[in-house]
């Protein structure tokens, strides 16, 4: 088996076209990432994993998605329950901090549930991003918590459900997303707090968490460290930050690579973002000459990129035998959901 190149894909529908299965397996990438216009129905779900996991001749190929509940989750009601917010899970906490680890544990098992049963094998979660007042809200009430404390311990218990279920988490958005006042899907955010003023809040919850072994970056510029390039793009943030202050050696993917924060075309980008250091370049639009600009750009994995991808590779675990409906039924009872 060939190597993969350095790029999670998406694909535009319900099925793959004969079109996606040979750009898939030419280009090799090296796992997927799934959103709401992938979603039809169960059997439809796991056949599209299959077909992605068939297009590169790899079983194991890890199979992506954004369900972190509240607004930002792909499936929804009645394949799976709504679940709540980050914020939600946060308000438990502060009324009795055991109770909220156990409630966000709870989610994050009961996602892998939801998830494993489809194939889908990573959670992009947990968000470890602290909100200051007045920020934008791209992250809003997907935060745990406006502290980092809070942050880092919701945080730690969700990545710690998933994992008891057999998937693996991403966290995001390193190195801090909270103080975004504008959101980064459209235009690139400007952060001017001072490089101790963020060693004090933004940075520490993913310096607790930084043995996880995924993490996606933050599409935003930090003044106080690179005043000219936002850290998906910056050597600098890449290597003093993320792989120096904050310690983290896992695999570093982007955010969207399609966002408009990042300027200039597909391949530029992508460029960028392999040149700054990280290890993966995300798309998740499925638009194939966006596809095939972001492929023809990056590299076949070696070095620290394939170490940290078989170290991800090989953390996955097999799932605990726990009891879900009556996981379930407990963290319903928490929210009195239906």
């Amino acid at each position: 088996m060939s190597e993969s190149k350095a790029f999670i894909s998406g694909c535009k529908g319900l099925s793959l076209t004969e079109e996606e299965r040979r750009f898939f397996d030419g280009e090799r990438p090296w796992g997927f990432i799934l959103f709401g216009r992938n979603i039809g129905e169960e059997n439809q779900i796991s056949d599209l994993v299959a077909q992605l996991r068939d297009s590169i001749g790899n079983p194991n190929a890890p199979v992506l998605i954004d369900q972190e509940g509240g607004r930002v989750q792909r499936i929804r009601p009645p394949l799976v329950q709504q679940y709540p917010s980050g914020a939600a899970i946060g308000e438990i906490y502060r009324r009795d901090p055991e109770q909220g680890l156990r409630a966000a544990w709870l989610m994050g098992r009961l996602h892998a549930f939801d998830l494993m049963r489809f194939g889908i094998t990573v959670d992009c979660l947990p968000v470890l991003d602290v909100p200051v007042p007045g920020s934008h809200d791209v992250i809003g009430n997907r935060a745990y918590g406006h502290d980092p404390e809070t942050v880092t311990a919701i945080g730690r218990a969700m990545s710690e459900g998933l994992k008891a279920g057999g998937m693996l988490p991403v966290m995001k958005h390193m190195p801090g997303h909270g103080r975004t006042f504008v959101d980064s899907h459209h235009n690139l955010p400007v952060v001017e707090a001072g490089l101790e003023e963020l060693r004090r809040s933004d940075f520490l919850p993913f310096i607790a968490m930084k043995d996880e072994v995924m993490a996606m970056s933050a599409h935003m510029v930090f003044t106080a460290i690179d005043p000219d390039n936002p850290a998906t793009t910056s050597p600098k943030v890449v290597r003093e930050i993320i792989r120096g202050h904050i310690g983290f050696d896992g695999l570093l993917m982007s955010d969207d690579v399609s966002m408009n924060a990042l300027a200039g075309d597909m391949a530029a980008r992508a460029r960028g973002i392999i040149g700054a250091g990280l290890d993966l370049v995300l798309h998740c639009h499925g638009i194939m000459e966006e596809m095939r600009a972001v492929a023809d750009a990056v590299p076949v994995l070696s070095g620290d990129r394939l170490r940290r991808a078989k170290a991800a590779q090989a953390a996955f675990g097999k799932p605990d035998d726990a009891d879900q409906e009556a996981l379930r039924t407990e963290f319903n009872a928490m929210f009195a959901l239906a």
